[in-house]
């Protein structure tokens, strides 16, 4: 099967650090089309401006276009505050079954999105502790990574695309994609 996966880092994810994503991605899975996008330059974390900005860049239409029938099997992956991104992504391809929107431990996809069968909504846990967004118990498509030495409130949010997050190497927002092994669980 043809797939293609499109990443879109959260809040100050650098292009370093989504270059790092997809070079470890494309190891795991060299089968799989990886695309990742950096958290858009001048936007805030909220929503709106993240959407506003990547869209006033002229990335947005540029995307959607894209993705819209690039594959078999398309997944349309966002994390923590690039959900509202990819969010806003697949509201703009108009629903198609062979996509898979997913948000790790992020903005929370639209009520009809969450009626889908193929959304995922992923948050994290490691011995008793939640991850920064974790999707509550009434939230449709839950799905829980039971995270390893990820006790920290940073650690356990970057475990969800960041296979190697652990307390002591992820202590910041800066460290995320430190040592680098693409979780790429929402396969």
């Amino acid at each position: 099967m043809d797939i293609a996966v499109y990443f879109f880092g959260g809040y100050h994810a650098s292009q370093h650090d989504i270059d790092a994503w997809l070079r470890s991605a494309r190891v795991l899975k060299p089968h799989i089309d990886f695309t990742g996008y950096p958290w858009p330059s001048g936007a805030n974390s909220d929503a709106k401006s993240a959407v506003e900005v990547f869209s006033r860049n002229g990335h947005y239409d540029a995307v959607v276009e894209e993705v819209r029938g690039s594959a078999e099997r398309i997944y349309i992956v966002g994390h923590s505050s690039g959900c509202a991104i990819a969010n806003a992504v697949d509201a703009g391809i108009e629903y198609v079954e062979n996509v898979v929107l997913v948000s790790l431990d992020g903005f929370r996809p639209s009520a009809y999105q969450l009626e889908r069968e193929t959304t995922q909504v992923w948050g994290a846990d490691c011995d008793g502790v939640l991850s920064r967004n974790y999707p509550g118990l009434a939230q449709a498509r839950r799905q829980i990574f039971h995270a390893k030495n990820c006790k920290t409130e940073w650690a356990l949010h970057f475990s969800l695309v960041n296979a190697n997050a652990s307390d002591a190497l992820v202590d910041s927002v800066e460290h995320g994609y430190a040592n680098c092994k693409a979780n790429l669980l929402f396969l």
